[in-house]
């Protein structure tokens, strides 16, 4: 699935090497790299696709100090739901988006130019 609203671009990938086309093709569409985020359930298959494919990791500059501070007690579901919400997108987006994660599918988000 593809989504796309006013602040980001999503799409759901099968797996790492797709997650790694999907990013190099919105590169190729002038996107920049620091405009580009992955997120996998397991935080390492999310640092391992990150860094191969030349995107970003959703961080305290795009969650907020606050956000960033309250994942640390979170559940993994509820931290990456808050994660896909900081970038823009709905609760029920998020929702959508964290249930394919955990099926071992892998987020690709597009944050639109300022």
């Amino acid at each position: 699935m593809n989504s796309t609203n006013a602040q980001a671009y999503a799409k759901v990938v099968e797996n790492g090497v797709q997650a790694v086309e999907a990013v190099k093709e919105l590169q190729t569409t002038g996107y920049l790299a620091d405009h580009i985020f992955v997120l996998a359930h397991e935080k390492d298959r999310t640092d391992r696709i990150a860094d191969t494919a030349d995107a970003k990791e959703i961080g305290i500059k795009e969650e907020g100090v606050f956000d960033s501070m309250a994942n640390l007690f979170r559940s993994r579901g509820d931290e990456l739901r808050a994660k896909i919400v900081s970038m823009g997108f709905t609760e029920a987006e998020a929702d959508f988006y964290e249930s394919e994660l955990d099926k071992g599918k892998v987020l690709v988000i597009a944050k639109k130019k300022d």
